[in-house]
């Protein structure tokens, strides 16, 4: 898309923080913000369920304010930042839409969604600091309300670590020497794999170990995808894949599933969201697996990356920007919601106070054999280190699939492709139109 001298303008405001067309509506709103009639508003989102959880708003709160949300189902990731820029480019885009963390300085830069602190501001309270920066940018704007979140962990087999003797790693020098000690023990097990084809493992574990790939400064962007962080990174799981201490095939493919179900492969780096995956990829592991801390670089430290997560919007095309953010902030701060977001949804809540209620009372089916399950993962959850995305993550993601897979098909050089990344991504960026700082 084109980017005007509005939109680069737009986008020199991030001090991004190192840590179907809308229906036409029925009423008006006044002075004060307040909608004086009924008021029609339209959500775009993938999350499934939604329309269930929705419907509880149509049916109270939006029923008493005379707001109603219709649910238009749309695909998610790439395809839907695309599809919001090209109907607000028209001036028709819907008035919420669901985004994902790293697509919001995107949305922002194209002065497609709303700064809506005046109407949420008092939201922030429910949620972690880490949390709520993301929907901020470092801003004193809020763009959107958290809905869910990705805290990282360690998922391992236990009863497997049990019989080969393996400790489970509280750092990442130990993780390494526990993919050494079982190879030695059983050649044809590995603990886990280094993956190229889900970008929001590689980002997450960056952001751990404080990588901050877009920052900005006055109108200039910086990318910083080869930092030393993200170089330690990419070396680490490099040498691993180069020595044959791990795998290096591709996560959610059949051989994947296969290796997971089987105890060819004994662990896995994964996020809350992990429980599904593993019940659908490895049903014959029910009980058999346990979740832990994601690894550390250090022994002091105690900090989680986070791979997936997204928020609620309003964008600016909506006339009732008011209406819109007060459902939105229904939407994810209030507990009937949440419970029917995790129950119709299977969504990880981004509010603190939902991560140990309701649905979140109980261990997943499939880790019942932790009883401690969520109230470890919300002490995880408030470890997640500052995110730092830029205006496009997109291109980013693109190179990593491309390099990074080649690098570990071929077991070659991780940082020669974490080079094509921050070369990729810089040129993207100039090409656009942002001043761009070497």
């Amino acid at each position: 898309m084109p980017i005007t001298k509005r939109t680069r303008l737009v986008a020199s405001t991030i001090a991004v923080a190192l840590g179907a067309t809308a229906l036409a509506a029925c009423g008006t709103e006044d002075t004060s913000g307040e909608p004086s009639g009924p008021v029609s508003l339209t959500y775009w989102t993938w999350t499934p369920g939604m329309d269930k959880v929705v419907d509880l708003w149509n049916k109270g709160p939006g029923k008493k304010d005379r707001i109603t949300v219709t649910v238009k189902k749309q695909a998610s990731g790439d395809t839907l930042v695309t599809k919001i820029l090209t109907a607000h480019k028209a001036g028709k885009a819907p008035d919420l839409v669901q985004a994902e963390y790293q697509a919001l300085p995107t949305l922002v830069s194209n002065d497609a969604v709303a700064d809506i602190a005046s109407e949420v501001g008092d939201a922030e309270d429910k949620f972690a600091e880490g949390v709520w920066q993301q929907t901020t940018l470092g801003t004193d704007a809020v763009y959107a309300v958290p809905q869910d979140i990705g805290p990282m962990m360690f998922y391992y087999r236990a009863d497997l670590f049990e019989e080969y003797g393996l400790k489970v790693p509280a750092t990442w020098e130990e993780f390494a020497e526990t993919a050494r000690a079982l190879k030695k023990k059983a050649p044809d097990k590995d603990l886990t794999t280094f993956s190229a084809n889900d970008s929001g493992l590689f980002a997450g574990l960056a952001q751990q170990a404080g990588a901050k790939w877009w920052t900005t400064s006055g109108d200039t962007w910086k990318v910083g995808i080869d930092d030393e962080a993200t170089g330690r990174v990419a070396k680490f799981w490099g040498g691993l894949v180069e020595e044959g201490a791990i795998d290096n095939q591709p996560m959610y493919t059949p051989a994947w599933n296969k290796a997971l179900n089987t105890g060819k492969q004994i662990a896995w780096v994964s996020a809350v969201w992990a429980p599904g995956t593993l019940t659908t990829a490895a049903p014959a592991t029910k009980g058999k697996w346990a979740m832990a801390p994601l690894p550390q670089w250090s022994d002091s430290e105690n900090v989680t990356g986070s791979w997936g997560g997204s928020s609620t919007a309003v964008t600016t095309d909506s006339d009732h920007k008011a209406a819109a953010a007060e459902f939105a902030a229904w939407l994810n701060t209030d507990g009937d919601a949440l419970n029917a977001l995790a129950k119709e949804s299977g969504i990880y809540p981004a509010s603190t106070s939902a991560q140990l209620s309701g649905a979140f009372a109980d261990p997943p089916a499939y880790f019942s054999n932790q009883p401690d399950f969520y109230s470890k993962a919300a002490e995880i959850a408030e470890t997640t280190a500052p995110s730092a995305w830029g205006p496009n993550v997109n291109v980013a993601y693109t190179t990593f699939k491309d390099a990074f897979g080649k690098a570990a098909k071929d077991r070659s050089d991780f940082l020669a492709a974490l080079a094509a990344m921050q070369d990729d991504t810089v040129a993207d960026l100039k090409k656009q139109g942002f001043e761009v700082s070497e």
